[in-house]
């Protein structure tokens, strides 16, 4: 996708395009708050994301948008060292979760989509999903002064 594209979309438009073209919920997440955002995010950071998708791998467990969302956290909020703190990050995590949880009434993969696996019915709930949590992502990465769109 083009600069110019992405400098005209939203996240949530941006992680519903990405998870269109193949990217699972985890995926689209990190990589459209890398673009959006700049982020230093490496592709092989993104790489990460990958077992996130489908509630930890197909287990059904935490939502992969949710996973995503919180490693944008981290990447902007994480430490390096033991030395640093690794309370802004939890608390930022801890308090995006009950939002999520509040919006969606579940973080977990199958309570939130319980249709079969890459059905029609599961993409199109997962990219409702995906959408809606990148976009609540953004408010509060607003919010809370974290990040802006570049």
């Amino acid at each position: 996708m083009s600069e110019q594209m992405t400098e005209k979309m939203d996240a949530k438009q941006l992680a519903g395009q990405n998870f269109r073209e193949g990217y699972n919920c985890a995926e689209a997440m990190v990589r459209a708050f890398r673009d959006l955002f700049k982020l230093d995010i490496s592709d092989d950071a993104v790489r990460m994301a990958t077992g996130f998708g489908g509630g930890l791998g197909h287990a059904g467990c935490l939502c992969g948008a949710l996973a995503g969302a919180t490693m944008i956290l981290g990447v902007l909020q994480g430490r390096t060292t033991p030395a640093e703190s690794r309370e802004p990050a939890y608390a930022s995590a801890n308090q995006f979760h009950a939002l999520f949880r509040e919006k969606f009434g579940s973080t977990c993969c199958r309570v939130l989509n319980p249709h079969p696996f890459d059905t029609k019915e599961h993409l199109r709930n997962c990219l409702k999903i995906t959408g809606g949590t990148a976009d609540l992502l953004s408010g509060f990465l607003a919010e809370k002064g974290l990040a802006k769109p570049s």
